[in-house]
């Protein structure tokens, strides 16, 4: 088992964590760097920042919004894993369908789910076009502009309300986003990661969510 020191970043953000929830992480902690020796699923000059700059990264979504439970959270293009696996220990009480085109980086979220017990998790090999379900929250981490997510996943975006704010999808970006949200600024915020983390690699990261 990987030292409880290893998460202690996680935990100072989400005190509250269960002993299972805590173990989960760790496991995350354990095997992403394995896997990455296979599968460059984190680019390897930062692997070393595994807990800060992806997984609690990734929890970022989870300071802006409290999903309630059943809420159903598509992860679009989610790689190894990120932020779908992270936000699936936070709430094991929702659903959450990861979904990307590549076949190995969905293994390797795979099999970290497995190892790691989280049990709320599918996933899906393709297309999001391919994809009928519907979905409260549609997440991602920085695949593509906002505007052209929306057009793509929009139409698996639920009209039934589970939680306080409305339907839409919420990612994660960094940079100047002036340009990519001009004709989507009456219906998105922009939220500094910094607003909820201290550590200097928030300081230009952003949640940004768009209401459907």
């Amino acid at each position: 088992m990987v030292s409880k020191m290893q998460i202690e970043t996680i935990l100072k953000y989400f005190p509250s964590l269960s002993a299972k929830q805590q173990e989960q992480f760790d496991v995350l902690m354990r095997l992403y760097p394995e896997w990455n020796e296979k599968i460059n699923v984190i680019s390897r000059k930062d692997i070393e920042n595994l807990e800060v700059n992806h997984l609690l990264h990734s929890l970022a979504i989870a300071k802006y919004i409290r999903f309630a439970p059943g809420t159903d959270i598509m992860d679009f293009g989610c790689g190894g894993g990120l932020p779908g696996l992270p936000l699936a220990i936070l709430f094991p009480e929702c659903n959450f369908l990861l979904v990307d085109r590549t076949a190995k980086k969905l293994r390797v979220a795979k099999e970290i789910a497995e190892a790691a017990g989280i049990t709320n998790v599918k996933f899906m090999h393709g297309d999001v076009a391919e994809c009928k379900e519907k979905f409260d929250f549609v997440v991602s981490r920085a695949v593509m502009p906002q505007a052209d997510l929306m057009k793509i996943a929009g139409k698996n975006i639920s009209s039934q309300q589970r939680n306080a704010l409305p339907n839409g999808i919420i990612t994660l970006k960094g940079g100047d986003l002036h340009d990519e949200l001009r004709h989507l600024k009456n219906y998105s915020e922009v939220v500094p990661v910094s607003d909820y983390f201290e550590e200097p690699f928030f300081d230009t990261k952003k949640v940004v969510y768009t209401q459907k």
